[in-house]
Order: C-alpha cells, then structure tokens, then sequence
C-alpha cells in the first residue's frame, strides 16, 4: 500500500513560532574530523514542524505528552479539501461521514511557504469543536502551525478541542495528498513533562 509522508523536514531554516527555541542540527562528532562515527545533537523547540500537542502546553492541569494514549495518533483518517476558507465552519464539514474516520485532516493550503512563520492562518468556528465531537472525531490535524489565530493568546480553540477530549496534530504537509481516506501514523516522542512532540506522520492507503 502506498504510503504518504506528510511531515515537514526538520531543517535550520524551518521557522519556528517567534521567540521560541528555532530547530538547529549539527555533528558532536564527525568522521571528517577524526571521530570512528558521526554523532549529531539538535536543539528544538518540541512545536517544531510537523508536531502534536499534549494538553499541558494550553492547561497546566492537563496531561503531559508521556501520559497520552497513542490510539488518537493511530488508526482511520479522513482528508478533507477545505482551500480557500479563511473560517472554516460546520457546513464546509457536513457531509462528510466521520464515524469511520474519527481522525480528521483539514487541507486549508494556509501555509505553503515554509521558509516564513505565517502571519495568519485558517481557523475553525467556534461552533466546530462541539460538531466534531457530536461526530466522534478524537483527533484534528491541520496543515498549519496552530488550531487559532497566531495572534491569539487565550486559544479559544485549542481549549474547546480539549475540552471534548479531541487530540490536536499541527503543520502536517497535504499538498500531495488527495481527499479520501487513509490510515493515520504520527506518533509522538515520550517525553517526560513534555508540552507536545514532533512527529514523523505518514498516510496509508488502505484498501477500497
């Protein structure tokens, strides 16, 4: 089965959010300097790229990134196009069976030139986190690097989601993937205390 890799590589010129720790790689070790292997260090933000969010990083009472359960990050996904909606509301969504696909992609093709941090993005209505949750979706993937607004400092929809214990998954890459249905992968690091995690999220087609 085919499969569709929609992580964002992780580079020293992929933007983080402004005034966080950006992504830098480099070697410890190296063989061209005399070491028997190559060795290499990063220094990260753990919202870099393609990542998930752990409650704790919008609610100190709430769980950290070791303590969630990897099922949300696992199993039947739906992509679905909603380009061109700069608020995307519960009619954009009606119509799309989510029973079997609890784990929703949103396509907004808001942030396509990653050499930059977006300035705004996409967001869902207010009313949308109910509606997914009355649909049974437990995880919301977007291909931007937050559920709100950039300039937001409540987050209005990052509570809402977890309030209806909905998982949220930013930044994934769907410029080459069709609308449909797909097995979702993107599992995050265990990371003792972590806010959230990078991932390595990838779509299967599965069989029609």
């Amino acid at each position: 089965m085919k499969i569709h890799d929609i992580t964002l590589t992780l580079r020293d010129a992929l933007p983080c959010w402004p005034g966080d720790t950006p992504f830098e790689f480099g070697l410890a070790w190296s063989q061209s300097a005399g070491a028997s292997v190559n060795v290499g260090r990063v220094s990260t933000t753990v919202h870099i790229g393609t990542h998930v969010d752990a409650s704790f990083h919008f609610d100190s009472a709430g769980a950290t990134i070791e303590a969630l359960p990897l099922d949300p990050y696992l199993g039947p996904a739906r992509v679905v196009d909603v380009r061109g909606r700069p608020l995307i509301r519960v009619e954009d969504l009606v119509g799309f069976d989510l029973s079997k696909t609890p784990r929703l992609l949103l396509r907004t093709d808001g942030w396509l030139d990653h050499s930059t941090f977006p300035e705004s993005i996409p967001v869902l209505d207010a009313d949308v986190p109910s509606y997914l949750s009355e649909q049974g979706v437990i995880l919301l993937g977007l291909d931007v690097p937050s559920v709100d607004q950039i300039d937001s400092t409540d987050l209005p929809i990052h509570h809402a989601l977890g309030s209806f214990g909905i998982f949220i998954l930013e930044s994934v890459d769907l410029t080459r993937v069709e609308p449909g249905v797909y097995e979702l992968i993107a599992l995050p690091l265990k990371i003792l205390g972590g806010d959230g995690s990078p991932v390595r999220a990838v779509l299967r087609e599965v069989a029609k």
